[in-house]
């Protein structure tokens, strides 16, 4: 079915930050899959725990006990601080998972109608429920009557949470991205996830944080939540979590891991040796490698040298984010900057109305980082100086 808009390109191959394309071109890969290929192309790591699993034993179903699901559950668990995971296939999986388990805590609380309240211009999935989530029109074009029971409210606006809790008595759960990433690459204000945390604590609903893109080391810490010093009760990761693999995870903490019992949920193929397996390879690499704090130091190398270069560049607002999370906004549409990238032989990716995405590998050179802003800037100032 046509339901992509694609680039009048294919990539034939990878190796770590680069990708080449079926005529032989090569190109920086700037956005990863959209934070998907975190450890770069063909890892030997990664590639190595595949074959191998694969050699042994792909999947059984979850009738079964699963002992590499058992150790990349503990792993995951350790990492983010939480008690309990649900595997998956997806992020909006995952995210279907965090919404069914605020229905259980409605019910703990007697609540036949729950609401739960999630953030303009975000972004969840494109299951019903997720895209009902999600705080886009565009993506709700053609799909009403949309799920109820969400209450929407601007994005780092404490003030408007506190109001939608006097409005809605059945609020049960905040859904929100740590830092928006389809919305923008819009980090939250100093203080705002913290506030959160007290709101939901005052009420008895659950912190609900989507770390589907922001997560598994993407910003320099584990989670993005971590800089802000708290824990939520409820957590969907995806994404970088298999490099590419396609694997998902809900984690869950304190009460609200205890509410999914056998019969509420379920997956074929959720949580597959050979997926389990990789997720382990996954965290022990970030591990093994300090990957965290190479995330941060490549993620200032390029936030610092594109600000340097784009100063005073026609159109150009600002570089925002953090860690290997960025976002460069402009105040037209730069689409026609993304192409000029692609000419310069920089893949990136557009988030929201006018920023384009970030979303490197952690394994990237000095060398390759300063070309990507390079690149960039490049192709920014080439196109601004074309339009004038």
């Amino acid at each position: 079915m046509n339901i992509y808009a694609r680039l009048p390109m294919a990539i034939s191959h990878g190796e770590g930050a680069w990708l080449w394309d079926d005529q032989g071109k090569r190109y920086l890969d700037g956005f990863g899959g959209i934070a998907v290929t975190a450890l770069g192309h063909a890892h030997p790591r990664i590639a190595r725990a595949i074959a191998e699993q694969a050699s042994q034993l792909l999947h059984t179903s979850n009738v079964f006990n699963i002992p590499l699901q058992q150790q990349a559950g503990e792993a995951l668990c350790d990492i983010a601080e939480m008690d309990a995971t649900i595997f998956c296939n997806s992020g909006a999986e995952a995210n279907e998972a965090a919404l069914k388990i605020a229905r259980l805590h409605a019910r703990t609380r007697e609540i036949d109608n729950p609401k739960v309240i999630v953030m303009e211009n975000s972004f969840h999935g494109r299951t019903l429920a997720t895209l009902s989530a999600t705080g886009s029109a565009k993506v709700h074009a053609g799909f009403a009557p949309l799920v109820d029971g969400f209450v929407r409210v601007p994005f780092n606006d404490i003030g408007a949470v506190k109001a939608a809790a006097d409005a809605h008595p059945e609020t049960v759960a905040i859904l929100v991205e740590p830092i928006q990433g389809e919305g923008g690459i819009c980090p939250p204000a100093p203080g705002y996830l913290a506030a959160l945390r007290e709101v939901c604590d005052a009420n008895d609903w659950l912190l609900m944080f989507d770390e589907i893109q922001s997560g598994m080391g993407r910003t320099g810490k584990w989670f993005a939540h971590q800089h802000a010093g708290i824990k939520p009760d409820v957590m969907s990761v995806a994404k970088a979590l298999g490099n590419g693999f396609p694997v998902g995870a809900c984690l869950a903490r304190g009460k609200a891991a205890t509410l999914m019992q056998p019969g509420n949920h379920g997956t074929t193929y959720g949580g597959s040796p050979l997926a389990c397996r990789v997720v382990l390879e996954v965290i022990n690499t970030i591990r093994d490698d300090n990957l965290l704090e190479r995330a941060s130091d490549l993620g200032r190398l390029i936030t610092n040298t594109l600000r340097q270069q784009l100063s005073g560049a026609p159109s150009f607002k600002e570089v925002r984010g953090q860690g290997l999370m960025i976002g460069v906004a402009f105040d037209t549409d730069p689409s026609p900057i993304l192409h000029a990238a692609i000419a310069e032989g920089l893949l990136l990716v557009a988030a929201g109305q006018n920023t384009l995405r970030l979303l490197p590998a952690y394994t990237l050179s000095d060398e390759d980082a300063l070309e990507i802003a390079n690149r960039l800037a490049r192709a920014v100032l080439r196109k601004t100086e074309s339009q004038t």
